[in-house]
């Protein structure tokens, strides 16, 4: 990350289209392309090597981090849409690498919560998706066409959602999890779940993630176990027994990494509660993910 106090305000190496407005007090690190009909506001952070194709507004406390890509008509940092902010001098940072593509908004946090909107590294936000305030993603996340999101939201690591999938406000969403296309997501996706629906409903594990970032055929095998173990394919009195299931997997499959995750993310502090399983139990779908 670039050291704002060895930043000039726009670094001599930048280049900058005429027609681009660039605020006092802005800072452009080394290399960084502005082209045609962009704004950027006093506040903005704009590091190494980024690069705003055309029409691009950022404003705001923001901070677009090292070689980032931001494609037309992309807002960034504007102010949220709650109607509790009162232009408080809150922030959304972007961090390297991420690609911003056509019409994406992202909005700055707010002071009732976190105070800042933040993107990871190597994301891909595809065209017209929403990302709102006080929202976190994680690394490597891939967000495709339409997806929008309320306040609060949380994503982890590489994690990937599916074209006009909608997330409800304060959901988490856990590493590596798939949502499927056109899913309403109304609670929180365990880490490696995959939930498909009009409502979204936890139908596997996203195996061809895991499949492709490495994960040992007997891991795989005792990943499986566990999450059979935990949501069986016929539940008769699914939530009064959910209790003694978790602690049965966590008791035969608490070593395994993987298993660990997926338990201490359940027990977490949530406002939205679980995706519930789909009907019949959980079906070990094998799902194309990205």
């Amino acid at each position: 990350m670039t050291d704002l106090a060895q930043m000039d305000s726009v670094s001599r190496a930048a280049e900058i289209h005429p027609s681009s407005i660039i605020a006092d007090g802005a800072r452009i690190g080394h290399g960084v392309k502005v082209g045609p009909w962009c704004s950027v506001g006093p506040d903005v952070v704009i590091e190494d090597g980024a690069h705003l194709i055309a029409n691009v507004i950022i404003d705001g406390r923001t901070r677009i981090g090292p070689g980032v890509v931001c494609y037309p008509f992309t807002t960034i940092g504007l102010a949220p849409q709650d109607l509790k902010y009162r232009g408080e001098p809150t922030r959304c940072i972007i961090g390297a690498r991420t690609v911003v593509r056509e019409h994406v908004t992202i909005h700055r946090g707010t002071a009732t919560g976190s105070g800042v909107t933040r993107v990871g590294d190597d994301c891909l936000i595809m065209a017209n998706s929403h990302i709102a305030h006080d929202c976190t993603l994680g690394n490597g996340v891939i967000i495709v066409n339409n997806v929008v999101m309320g306040g609060h939201v949380t994503i982890g690591d590489q994690a990937r959602i599916m074209g006009a999938a909608a997330l409800h406000q304060f959901v988490r969403i856990g590493h590596a999890a798939l949502v499927g296309g056109v899913c309403g997501v109304e609670a929180d996706v365990i880490p490696y779940g995959s939930v498909l629906g009009n409502r979204a409903r936890l139908v596997g594990l996203h195996w061809i993630w895991l499949k492709r970032n490495g994960v040992r055929p007997d891991e795989m095998h005792r990943l499986r176990r566990a999450f059979r173990a935990l949501y069986p394919r016929a539940m008769d009195d699914e939530k009064a027994a959910f209790s003694h299931r978790l602690a049965g997997v966590r008791a035969e499959y608490g070593d395994e990494a993987k298993v660990a995750e997926i338990l201490e993310f359940i027990e977490a502090p949530s406002h939205r509660g679980l995706v519930r399983v789909a009907g019949g139990g959980a079906a070990s779908i094998e799902s194309d993910g990205v």
